[in-house]
């Protein structure tokens, strides 16, 4: 059945391609604008104001900031100080945790005949080859939902059972893309084996077969490394970004059924970047980092409004939005480029400040491989694989410094979250380094988790979830009167 389908898209997605398919720049029908009408959420700093829910990946609109309480600083996993609870989730997934009220949720993808491998991190024989992970054979893919007051599990659905349609990198999983989730509704994305809705009670609400979606190294099929973008939820409408070998494509569907609002197609290679939704008055546009296509799509429409081609060719960064500006960076191959897009940027972009007017700012070889940066109060912050963290000031891009995250080169494959003044790094070795926001380096404390971790983690009510190899733990200040006044 499901070849059927992928034969089916395929005749579709041709040169004579359904109204409902857009080519890059092309209005969609009027019809179909018509009925885009999505309720808007509140803006990002609104939002993220509350301090509560974490939607999606790195949070709200993937600003990867909460306030309004204060995380803590310091803990010890093995003898559970400032461990609020520590539950195991089994199977291996670089998918992060995403909160909506008192509900976590978690997907995972749990291999039937023995433990999947973990491998090629950072400093390790072999790290950075291309050769994906040989047959593992049947896997679940699930959907977890624990209480976030207590980590206990309340319910466990099973998506998909078979085996893998395409091959993980070692450094990888067959469950990459974070979940998105709403007041009603969660969904998970598991690329080639399918999407997922449920209601926070674990009811299957709908499913989608989006066909083929294989990522990995351009133009070498052989080389495949694991689908890795994730959805998006922005009011009534579900946004997915899907750069694969064949027939990229970027869609808006509603969120009550799955179906297709529009559809672009994108002349791009594989990515394993997330989109961002910038929604400001006269404008309201889906973002998108990429290697030929770095680009804005009118969110109504699909109309592309800008574009920018080059840097880094294998693109995995979340595109970041303040202060005006777009923040994009990637860095593989040749260039490694940062860009301070303009919001209100239009038509085709060249990465040269001084030749762009619709750029603010720009560094070509600056950039970072893995993280998404992050932006909080003024400054910038960028953190490489191997650790070395730069902060820049967001609206000149003025380098205030960059400094050395830990010892003995541990690699950095989780991005960066942020509150109460302090910015939180974790390492893939597990520990989790604690600076200080501003523009002078200091890192205030340096927490080991005691398993490997390369999930981002979530941030709610004061309370700091990260998911490590084997477990979601959740960190808190449970005893304040001890603090020793360093912070």
């Amino acid at each position: 059945m499901r070849s059927r389908q992928r034969r089916a898209r395929s005749s579709l997605w041709g040169a004579t391609a359904a109204p409902w398919l857009l080519s890059a720049g092309t209005l969609a029908p009027a019809a179909v604008v018509q009925d885009q009408a999505a309720h808007e959420p509140p803006a990002a700093d609104e939002a993220a104001a509350d301090g509560v829910n974490w939607p999606g990946f790195r949070g709200w609109r993937a600003c990867g900031v909460s306030e309004g309480f204060e995380p803590p600083l310091e803990w010890d996993v093995p003898s559970g100080r400032n461990v609020a609870w520590k539950t195991p989730i089994p199977g291996l997934a670089h998918s992060s945790p995403v909160i909506w009220g008192d509900r976590v949720f978690v997907t995972t993808a749990v291999r039937v005949a023995g433990e999947a491998e973990l491998s090629s991190l950072y400093g390790s024989p072999g790290y950075g080859a291309g050769d994906p992970v040989a047959d593992e054979g049947e896997h679940r893919w699930e959907v977890l939902c624990l209480d976030k007051r207590s980590g206990e599990l309340l319910w466990r659905r099973t998506a998909h059972v078979g085996e893998p349609q395409v091959k993980r990198h070692p450094k990888s999983s067959h469950a990459n893309s974070t979940p998105a989730c709403d007041s009603e509704r969660v969904v998970a994305f598991f690329g080639s084996e399918g999407l997922y809705c449920y209601d926070h009670q674990g009811n299957l609400l709908w499913q989608k077969d989006l066909g083929l979606l294989d990522a990995g190294a351009p133009g070498l099929r052989e080389y495949q490394w694991g689908f890795a973008s994730s959805p998006v939820i922005h009011g009534d409408r579900l946004i997915l970004q899907c750069d694969v070998q064949d027939e990229s494509f970027l869609s808006l569907r509603r969120l009550e059924d799955g179906s297709e609002v529009w559809g672009v197609v994108r002349d791009e290679d594989p990515t394993w970047c997330t989109p961002t939704v910038d929604v400001r008055a006269g404008r309201s546009q889906v973002i998108v980092n990429g290697y030929k296509h770095i680009g804005g799509y009118e969110l109504q429409s699909g109309e592309e409004l800008w574009k920018l081609s080059g840097g880094g060719d294998i693109p995995v960064p979340t595109p970041v939005v303040a202060h005006g500006l777009i923040f994009l960076t990637s860095a593989h191959g040749p260039l490694a480029p940062i860009l301070a897009v303009k919001v209100g940027a239009k038509g085709q972009l060249s990465m040269d400040a001084e030749q762009c007017e619709h750029l603010a700012w720009s560094h070509p070889r600056r950039g970072v491989y893995m993280q998404t940066p992050l932006v909080y109060g003024d400054h910038l912050y960028l953190c490489s694989d191997g650790g070395a963290l730069a902060c820049y000031e967001a609206r000149t891009g003025q380098q205030l410094y960059r400094e050395r995250l830990g010892v003995g080169g541990a690699g950095f494959s989780a991005s960066a979250v942020a509150a109460a003044g302090r910015l939180y790094f974790t390492a893939e070795d597990g520990e989790v380094h604690v600076v200080r926001a501003g523009p002078g380096f200091e890192v205030l404390a340096v927490n080991d988790m005691g398993e490997t971790c390369l999930a981002t983690p979530a941030l709610s009510e004061g309370r700091l979830y990260v998911r490590t190899r084997h477990h979601l733990i959740a960190l808190a200040d449970l005893d304040p009167a001890a603090h020793d006044g360093d912070d």
